[in-house]
C-alpha cells in the first residue's frame, strides 16, 4: 500500500506538471504574438523572492487562461498552491515620469535635513537680529537729531564729547559680550524654547521699544535742542542693555553651576550605569547635559555582545517540545506510551534547566580563555612589528635620502604582520565593526610619528573606549526622543524621572536630591595628647 500510494502520487504530480508546462508554452506563444502589436510601454514583471525559484505559469488578473481548467474543476483534483503569491506574474505599465523608491527616500531625507538646518540656525538668526537692533538704537538716537533739525541743536561741549567716548567703549564691550554669549551655533535642537532665553529676548525688546517710544514722544515730536541730554539718554540705554546682559550671564551660565541633584543614568540593553551631579536645570536642558556626558563617559554600545544571551535562551527553548493533547488523533487508547514519553521529556527539560548555570559558567570561562589567548598573540605581534620599525629607523639614518620611507609607507609595511592577530582579537571580542582598516592604519601612522610604544597603540583596541572616540557612523544614535511625564520646560524635582530614547536602546534617568549636609566642629584639647612612657630597668632578654 505504501508503494502504490507513493507511485500514484508521483504519477499524478508528473501529469499535472506536464499539463501545466504545455499550457504555459501555448500561453507564452500567444503572448509573444500579441506583444508585437501591443504598446511598448507595457512590460511583464516577475516578482520572485530570493529563496523561491521562478515558475513559468503566468497568471493575469487572477483569471484562468484559455485551455486551462477552471478553479471549480481544479478544486476537486488538488488544493491551491500555498505559494501562489510568490510566483505571480503581473503585467504592469511604465511611465516616462516614473520615480524610484530611492529617489522618494532621497527627497524625504533632503526635506528633513533642510528642516533640521532651519531649526538649528533659527535661534542664531533671531539673536543676530535682536543684537543689531540693540546696537543700532543708540546710534540712531544720536544721528536722527543731527539730520532732522541740525540748525536748532545746541553745541556739544567737553562733557558731551566725553559721553561720546564712553558710549563708544560701552558699545564695543556690549558687542563682544553679545558675541560670546548669544552669537554661537547651537549644539542641539531642543523640543521646546528655552524659557530664560525667551524671557531675556522679550525683556530686551521691551526695553528697546520703551526707549524708542520715549524718544519719539519727548525728543522727535518736540525737536529737543539739548543735544547733551540726547547723548545722555543714549548712554543710559546702553547702560540698561549692559545690565540685561549681566542678568543673562547669571541665568544662563552661572545659575546651574552649583550641584543640586544627583542623576542615575542606566542604559537599557546592557545595564551600563553612571552617576552625575547637576544643578538647577529644566528637564530638556538636563537631558542635553546627560547626553553630552553619555558621549564622553559611556563605552560604545555594541549590540553584538548581547547575542550570546539570546543564543543561550534560544538553545534552551529548542530543547523543549510542546504537545497538543487535544488534537484529533491523540487518544489514550491508540497511543498508550504518550504519557510516559511526555513525562520523560518534561523531566529531561527540567534537568537541562537546572544545568543552565553550569553552561553559562563554562561559556564565560571559555570566552575569557579565548580572549586572553588572542590578546597575548596580538601583543606579541605588535611588539615584533614595532621592534622591526625601530630597526628600520636605525637603518634609515645610515641610508641615502632617496631610500628613506615616510611614515605612511612604514605603517603600510608593518601592518600585514599584525593584521591577522588584530582581526582575530576584534572578532573574538565582537568589536570588528568599530574599527576599519583605514582607521587602524591611520592610528598606526600617528603612533609612529609621535614615537609611541606598542602599549599606547593597543590601548584603543584592548578596551572599548567612549562613544566620541569612534566615528559618527558608529554611534547609531543621532536623534533622541525625550519621554517625560512632566513638562520639558519645568525644572528638575526630587524623585522625577524621564527617558531618552533612540533607535537601538534607551537611557533611563532618575533624579535624586543632594541632601543637606550639616557639618559640626569638635574641639580637642592639645594637652590631652600628652602621655608618659615608663621604662623598667630590668627587661627580659
Amino acid at each position: 500500500m505504501d508503494t502504490e500510494s507513493t507511485h500514484s502520487g508521483y504519477s499524478y504530480h508528473s501529469s499535472r506538471s506536464g499539463r501545466s508546462n504545455r499550457h504555459g508554452d501555448r500561453s507564452r506563444e500567444r503572448h509573444k504574438a500579441s506583444s508585437k502589436d501591443s504598446v511598448r510601454s507595457e512590460r511583464s514583471v516577475v516578482i520572485n523572492p530570493p529563496d523561491t525559484p521562478s515558475q513559468e505559469s503566468p497568471v493575469t488578473n487572477g483569471e484562468p487562461l484559455p485551455g486551462e481548467p477552471t478553479p471549480a474543476e481544479d478544486q476537486g483534483d488538488d488544493a491551491q498552491d500555498d505559494n501562489w503569491g510568490e510566483t505571480t506574474t503581473a503585467v504592469t505599465g511604465t511611465s516616462e515620469l516614473s520615480i524610484s523608491q530611492e529617489e522618494v527616500v532621497g527627497l524625504g531625507k533632503g526635506l528633513h535635513d533642510r528642516t533640521e538646518d532651519f531649526r538649528r540656525y533659527l535661534p542664531l538668526a533671531v539673536g543676530s537680529l535682536v543684537g543689531l537692533l540693540v546696537l543700532a538704537t543708540p546710534l540712531a538716537f544720536l544721528l536722527l537729531p543731527v539730520f532732522m533739525w541740525p540748525d536748532r541743536l545746541q553745541a556739544c561741549g567737553t562733557a558731551c564729547e566725553g559721553l561720546f567716548l564712553s558710549l563708544a567703549f560701552k558699545l564695543l564691550i556690549l558687542l563682544m559680550a553679545m558675541w560670546a554669549l548669544f552669537l554661537k551655533p547651537g549644539q542641539a535642537s531642543l523640543p521646546r524654547v528655552c524659557v530664560y532665553r525667551a524671557f531675556l529676548t522679550t525683556l530686551t525688546l521691551l526695553l528697546t521699544m520703551s526707549y524708542w517710544l520715549f524718544f519719539g514722544v519727548r525728543i522727535l515730536e518736540a525737536q529737543d535742542e539739548d543735544y547733551h541730554g540726547i547723548v545722555q539718554f543714549a548712554v543710559s540705554l546702553v547702560d540698561s542693555q549692559l545690565f540685561v546682559h549681566y542678568l543673562a550671564v547669571v541665568l544662563l551660565e552661572l545659575r546651574h553651576l552649583q550641584p543640586c541633584y544627583s542623576v542615575c543614568v542606566i542604559r537599557s540593553t546592557d545595564g551600563e550605569t553612571r552617576h552625575y551631579n547637576i544643578g538647577q536645570l529644566s528637564v530638556q536642558k538636563a537631558a542635553l547635559t546627560i547626553l553630552e556626558y553619555y558621549y564622553r563617559d559611556f563605552p560604545l554600545h555594541n549590540p553584538a555582545l548581547l547575542s550570546a544571551s539570546k543564543h543561550r535562551a534560544a538553545k534552551h527553548l529548542a530543547g523543549l517540545k510542546v504537545y497538543n493533547v487535544d488534537a484529533p488523533g491523540n487518544t489514550a487508547g491508540a497511543q498508550p506510551g504518550n504519557g510516559n514519553q511526555s513525562r520523560a521529556m518534561v523531566t529531561a527539560a527540567t534537568k537541562r534547566k537546572d544545568s543552565a548555570h553550569n553552561e553559562l559558567y563554562y561559556e564565560e570561562a571559555d570566552y575569557e580563555r579565548r580572549v586572553r589567548k588572542r590578546r597575548a598573540r596580538l601583543v606579541v605581534a605588535v611588539e615584533e612589528a614595532f621592534t622591526h620599525i625601530r630597526r628600520m629607523k636605525k637603518e634609515d639614518e645610515q641610508a641615502t635620502p632617496s631610500d628613506i620611507m615616510d611614515v605612511r609607507e612604514a605603517a603600510l609595511a608593518i601592518f600585514p604582520s599584525m593584521a591577522r592577530a588584530l582581526q582575530k582579537y576584534l572578532r573574538t571580542t565582537r568589536r570588528q565593526h568599530c574599527h576599519s582598516m583605514e582607521s587602524i592604519q591611520k592610528h598606526l601612522a600617528f603612533c609612529l610619528v609621535n614615537n609611541m610604544s606598542p602599549k599606547a597603540f593597543l590601548e584603543g583596541y584592548l578596551a572599548p573606549g567612549p562613544t566620541l572616540q569612534y566615528g559618527p557612523e558608529r554611534w547609531m544614535a543621532d536623534q533622541w526622543t525625550l519621554v517625560s511625564e512632566a513638562s520639558v520646560t519645568s525644572g528638575l524635582k526630587e524623585g522625577s524621572d524621564f527617558l531618552l530614547r533612540c533607535l537601538d536602546f534607551n537611557l533611563a534617568v532618575t533624579v535624586k536630591g543632594i541632601p543637606y549636609i550639616r557639618l559640626t566642629e569638635e574641639f580637642i584639647d592639645p594637652k590631652s595628647h600628652k602621655f608618659i612612657l615608663l621604662l623598667q630597668s630590668e627587661t627580659s632578654v
